[in-house]
């Protein structure tokens, strides 16, 4: 299956992706990122992901270890294995283009250098206030970063 590309203009579709229904890639179309809800597009419709593997832009990043379906507060925790030296990463819903339930993959629009750069997860403080803004607003921020013209 192909990965959607955060790099792809916003609103095209490719008849390729998604199994020919034209899934729009790379972002929330005609609204602004919502680091926590997952896009309706994406697939997710409070389907448990937990065991899923989850696939950046540039390959695999590890297994779902939990996932949130709340209300303007949805997540994905990520074990890393290996690629972190077993470390756990928080993602925020807003980041999944697209669930394969077939191959129980999850795709992410982000690659292994953004996420390994993100606020570092804690268990003990996933749910803080002040520790969600700073996920959030990274994960906003790097939309902002993202070359013009491309999709957000």
């Amino acid at each position: 299956m192909d990965r959607l590309d955060p790099r792809s203009t916003q609103g095209a579709t490719d008849p390729m992706i998604d199994d020919g229904r034209g899934a729009i890639a790379g972002g929330a179309p005609g609204g602004p990122f919502d680091p926590w809800s997952y896009r309706d597009h994406a697939g997710v419709a409070d389907v448990d992901l937990v065991g899923y593997n989850v696939e950046a832009t540039d390959g695999s990043i590890g297994k779902i270890d939990s996932a949130s379906h709340e209300v303007d507060g949805s997540y994905l925790v990520v074990d890393t294995g290996p690629w972190i030296f077993g470390k756990k990463v928080m993602l925020p819903a807003g980041t999944v283009n697209q669930v394969n339930h077939d191959e129980r993959k999850v795709y992410v629009d982000r690659d292994k250098d953004q996420i390994k750069a993100a606020p570092e997860y804690d268990e003990n403080s996933h749910s803080d206030p002040a520790y969600r803004d700073r996920l959030g607003g990274y994960y906003d921020e790097s939309y902002g970063n993202m070359p013009p013209g491309t999709a957000r």
